[in-house]
């Protein structure tokens, strides 16, 4: 059995963790946490590629990989999901906001994204995540430093203020180089929007292609000021 531990507990193994596995190979890192943690330890997946959950499939056979079907997903997003969920050794769970798109609309008017795109993403993405992972103490992601200058500084473990849960970033020191390799060596399933001019895969009304020169993330929600969903901060 899993040992129940209070926040201050997970908060202080995060602050451990951080410091202790900073040099540690991902697979080391989310073997980790899969001994830690066992069931009460998931991964998170946008469907962007499936590094991170063929990696933790390898660490912990079965374990659950939680997608968030935000009801505004390219159709190769939703296709990669079905696929990771039909060929890896993993637990797909996907995750719906509590309104429908029509819904949505009917209350807050259509095209919420294009007016207020932190409100979409609170009700579209960080609120369903937040009831989903009530289930676990620690959850992986497939955040890197080079990705963005918001996610420079993420660690390979770290404490979730926000959801009082631990944070594992297990490919956080990766470069795009290095996930490309280990998509190659593992075949292992990729977005095919990423063989089509986009670094970053989201909601479809707030990605676009990037062009040659811009950071990985400046497809999403090209043109503001925001650059993160609220997932991540």
């Amino acid at each position: 059995m899993t040992a129940v531990r209070t926040g201050e507990e997970l908060r202080s193994l995060a602050e451990s963790a951080g410091r202790d596995l900073e040099e540690a190979s991902a697979l080391d890192i989310l073997t980790w946490a899969a001994d830690t943690f066992g069931p009460r330890f998931c991964v998170t997946s946008s469907m962007e590629d499936a590094v991170v959950a063929h990696l933790a499939s390898r660490a912990f056979p079965g374990v659950d990989v939680v997608f968030l079907d935000t009801g505004y997903h390219f159709p190769e997003t939703i296709g990669t999901r079905d696929a990771v969920g039909a060929v890896m050794d993993v637990n797909l769970i996907t995750l719906t906001p509590r309104r429908s798109v029509a819904e949505q609309d009917a209350e807050h008017g259509p095209r919420l994204h294009d007016r207020d795109p932190d409100l979409c993403c609170a009700l579209r993405k960080v609120k369903p995540l937040e009831e989903g992972l009530t289930a676990y103490d620690a959850w992986a992601t497939g955040l890197r430093r080079d990705e963005s200058p918001t996610r420079a500084g993420t660690p390979v473990v770290g404490w979730d203020e926000k959801r009082q849960k631990v944070k594992v970033s297990p490919i956080a020191r990766w470069t795009q180089a290095d996930v490309d390799a280990y998509v190659a060596e593992h075949g292992v399933l990729t977005n095919p929007l990423l063989m089509d001019g986009y670094a970053s895969v989201g909601c479809a009304p707030c990605t676009r292609r990037v062009l040659e020169g811009e950071d990985a993330r400046a497809g999403r929600w090209a043109g503001r000021a925001k650059t993160e969903c609220g997932l991540h901060g």
